[in-house]
C-alpha cells in the first residue's frame, strides 16, 4: 500500500466519524453555507501575472514537519499582501497537520478565493467545505474514478463551489476532465513515490483543452521555473512547500513574485 492508498483508507474512516459528530443539517446552518463564493477562476484570469495560489501547509508525508509554528492570520493576510491571487489551505490533520479551523481563520480575514486542499472522496466533505467558507475544492484524479470525479464535481458546482482537478499523467488527463471542472492542475509530484519533476507540467500542458484554466503544482521553487511554465501556457501556480520552508513564508512569496515580474520585463 503506497502513501496515497493509506491516506484514502484513513480518510474514509475519518469522514464516517465526522458525519456522526457534525451532521449535514448542522453544516447547512453555518453562516458561510449561504454566502456567495469568490471565483477562483476569475482571480486566475486576471492580468497581474504571476498568479500564485499560496498554500498553508505545515507538514507533508514525504518531508515530515515543514513549518509548525505559523500564525494563520499573519500568514494568510501576508500572502495576499505579497500579491498572491488566492489561498490554498490544507485541512487534512492526520498526514498534513492541517485543520478546518485553519481555513475558517483564513476566511475570516481574507476576501480572496480559498481552495480547500484535502482528499475529497465523499459529498459530505464538499458540504463541509462550503460550511467553512471555501470557494473551491480539490479533486485528485489518482484517488477517484472518472465517474466519481464527475459526480463530486457536479455536486460541488451545485453548491456554487468551483473545482480544481489535479492530474499527474496523460491517462488521468484523458479520462477525468468533465464539464463541471473549472481548473486543471498538473501536479509535478508523483503521489506514489513523491518524486518531483516540473517536466511533467511541460509534457502535459498542451494536452489540456483550452476551455480549462491551467495551473502547475508542486516543485515550483524559482522565478525561472515559473517564467518557463508561463511561456508554456500555464495560467497560475500553486506553491506551498517552497514558501513554508521559510521562517516567514509570506516574505518568500513576495520575493518570488517580484523576481518573476523582473524576469518577465527582461
Amino acid at each position: 500500500m503506497d502513501i496515497l492508498d493509506k491516506i484514502i483508507a484513513h480518510k474514509q474512516k475519518e469522514v464516517e466519524k465526522r458525519k456522526e459528530t457534525s451532521p449535514i443539517k448542522q453544516l447547512e446552518k453555518t453562516s458561510y453555507f449561504e454566502t456567495p463564493v469568490i471565483s477562483l477562476s476569475h482571480y486566475l484570469r486576471m492580468n497581474n501575472k504571476p498568479r500564485i495560489i499560496a498554500e498553508i501547509k505545515r507538514k507533508s508525508p514525504s518531508k515530515g514537519m515543514i513549518n509548525e509554528n505559523i500564525d494563520v492570520v499573519e500568514l494568510s493576510t501576508g500572502y495576499i499582501q505579497a500579491g498572491a491571487a488566492a489561498l490554498s489551505v490544507l485541512t487534512d490533520t492526520a498526514f498534513f497537520h492541517g485543520s478546518n479551523e485553519d481555513l475558517l481563520i483564513a476566511r475570516k480575514h481574507n476576501t480572496n478565493p480559498i481552495l480547500r486542499k484535502d482528499f475529497m472522496i465523499d459529498k459530505y466533505q464538499i458540504l463541509e467545505a462550503k460550511s467553512i467558507g471555501a470557494d473551491a475544492i480539490l479533486l485528485i484524479a489518482a484517488a477517484l474514478s472518472p465517474e466519481k470525479t464527475r459526480r463530486l464535481a457536479q455536486f460541488a458546482n451545485g453548491l456554487g463551489l468551483e473545482v480544481l482537478l489535479e492530474v499527474h499523467n496523460e491517462a488521468e488527463l484523458q479520462k477525468h476532465p468533465n464539464e463541471f471542472v473549472n481548473i486543471i492542475g498538473v501536479n509535478n509530484r508523483n503521489l506514489k513515490t513523491f518524486e518531483v519533476d516540473i517536466q511533467t507540467s511541460v509534457q502535459l500542458v498542451n494536452l489540456i483543452p483550452d476551455n480549462f484554466i491551467k495551473i502547475s503544482e508542486s516543485g515550483i521553487s524559482s522565478p525561472k521555473a515559473i517564467n518557463l511554465l508561463l511561456n508554456e501556457g500555464f495560467d497560475g501556480f500553486l506553491v506551498g512547500e517552497y514558501f513554508m520552508k521559510s521562517p516567514k513564508p509570506h516574505l518568500e512569496c513576495e520575493r518570488l513574485i517580484k523576481s518573476v515580474k523582473e524576469l518577465m520585463k527582461g
